[in-house]
């Protein structure tokens, strides 16, 4: 017993969180993350045919 405040308090942050318009910063969060504009290199799992490329 005795969760009701922990879990009024997880459901208060969740509706925050998905009720409230946030504005995010994208170019603050890719140098954060540390990934610039180039793209990913190609991998077999990127294809979406899924054929085999031939290697």
């Amino acid at each position: 017993m005795g969760r009701g405040r922990a879990k009024a308090k997880q459901t208060k942050v969740a509706r925050e969180l998905k009720y409230s318009s946030h504005s995010m910063d994208l170019d603050r969060l890719r140098k954060e993350l540390g990934t610039g504009d180039d793209p990913a290199p190609e991998s077999e799992a990127d294809d979406p045919t899924g054929e085999p490329t031939g290697r």
